[in-house]
């Protein structure tokens, strides 16, 4: 199972993302933490998140803790039980899947109609993201994993800032939290064998494809790109199953 892939709980993830602006309310601030304590898996899918527990670690009161709570429950993030209270929400092979599907299908149209209806701002944006992005995957293994966070994300939300649909960047900035919360599940098993991959190679053909504006190759792969993930806990889980490496 996906859960088990989990164990044990892994070390603090990277710090929330630095080029966010400053929360607005003590409510923001308690949810960008708790979002960050989630996606990274500090806090780990299925803990019950006790309101009397939590709002001292994070430094706010009871009633902005569950404010924020509620923020990520709209985001799925966290599920509410009635009177028993909040707990993270589980992961799966199911969702991830799921999630793969709808992720793909949103944001290679988003590509596609950037591709063709971007200008050359458009063009000089997403040069300018993919030469931040290569800066951060230069160290290899040895990577400061915040900034590259950081510069994918900018990078994947720079590809599809000329489709001018608001409800899909709505919908992809939901769904890139769900993905980056496997991801950080995959991270830790980048170094088994059969698992390996190029990340840069992977967003050097998207970029090149992009900027000669071939919409088909570019979609293509994006596709590949991100069912990747996907497919490596796939297998992570099938192995484990039959009594291959399993993180234990």
């Amino acid at each position: 199972m996906l859960q088990d892939l989990l164990q044990p709980a892994h070390a603090a993830g990277p710090a929330p993302r630095s080029d966010e602006p400053e929360p607005r309310t003590l409510t923001e601030r308690a949810y960008r933490a708790l979002r960050h304590d989630i996606v990274c898996g500090d806090l780990q899918p299925g803990q019950r998140l006790r309101v009397e527990h939590l709002k001292d670690h994070y430094g706010v009161g009871a009633g902005t803790l569950r404010e924020a709570l509620a923020l990520l429950v709209s985001d799925a993030l966290v599920t509410v039980e009635g009177q028993r209270g909040y707990r993270v929400s589980a992961v799966s092979l199911d969702d991830l899947c799921d999630l793969t599907d709808t992720r793909v299908r949103l944001e290679t149209e988003a590509l596609r109609q950037s591709i063709r209806l971007g200008d050359a701002g458009w063009e000089n944006s997403v040069r300018e993201a993919f030469a931040q992005l290569s800066v951060a995957e230069e160290g290899g293994a040895g990577r400061d994993p915040d900034q590259w966070e950081r510069a994918n994300r900018h990078f994947h939300e720079t590809l599809i800032a000329g489709h001018s649909s608001p409800w899909t960047r709505h919908l992809l900035d939901i769904l890139y939290r769900h993905g980056e919360r496997y991801r950080h599940i995959a991270i830790r098993i980048g170094a088994t064998p059969g698992f390996d991959r190029d990340v840069h190679a992977e967003h050097e053909g998207i970029f090149l494809a992009a900027m000669a504006r071939q919409e088909a190759r570019a979609a293509l792969a994006l596709e590949a790109h991100i069912r990747l993930t996907c497919d490596i806990l796939t297998r992570q889980a099938d192995a484990a199953a039959g009594g291959g490496f399993k993180l234990a």
